[in-house]
């Protein structure tokens, strides 16, 4: 998080322009300002607070619309004259209803990095309560056996041409594969490595 005191508000007579992004996605959803009264609103309830030139007031993104930005995080560029923010987005954030201000569909494939990171923590933590936890513990074999079923399974809902059947299975699937590459020492970023390279040679 930012040093309030550190940032730079002299050059916007008090403002300073806020790019806040997706936490989950990484993606741009909009662009506020910000002054240093917003600031440590957004610090106090959590949800981002901008300063509005137009209605010359403070106001929190979703008072009205009920699609407010949760806080993530904070860091400022290197001048301390720009904010980051990443935020978690209860709904659309643009007026228009829109994902992103900047017409940016929402893109969720960002989560499979998440989802690997989280399953290689489990491994290394082993918290207590933890279905990854209990996998590891059941060991390689047991890992390999999920996967298989999980395999048959999604298989059998693509046959059956049955979509959200279909869904749940290969969600499954996806992540019993991660928990069998965390497994056996392989990272995400080796297979996407690998699918790269054969794109590269086979285009």
């Amino acid at each position: 998080m930012i040093n309030i005191n550190e940032m730079n508000f002299s050059k916007l007579n008090g403002l300073i322009p806020a790019i806040i992004i997706d936490t989950n996605t990484k993606q741009i959803l909009m662009l506020g300002f910000m002054n240093e009264e917003s600031i440590k609103r957004t610090f106090e309830i959590g949800r981002l607070t901008f300063f509005s030139r137009t209605k010359n007031k403070l106001w929190t993104k979703g008072e009205t619309s009920g699609n407010y930005l949760e806080l993530v995080s904070i860091i400022s560029d290197c001048d301390n004259d720009t904010l980051l923010i990443e935020a978690y987005p209860h709904g659309n954030t643009c007026h228009t209803g829109a994902f992103s201000c900047f017409n940016i569909q929402k893109d969720n494939t960002y989560f499979l990095s998440q989802l690997f990171d989280l399953i290689q923590k489990r491994k290394n933590e082993m918290p207590e309560n933890s279905y990854t936890t209990s996998l590891f513990k059941e060991g390689t074999d047991r890992i390999i056996q999920k996967v298989g079923e999980e395999s048959i399974e999604t298989v059998i809902a693509a046959k059956n041409r049955n979509r959200e059947e279909l869904i749940n299975e290969t969600s499954d699937l996806i992540y019993h594969l991660f928990v069998m590459l965390a497994d056996q020492n392989i990272s995400l970023a080796d297979v996407i490595e690998n699918l790269e390279l054969r794109h590269r040679t086979q285009n």
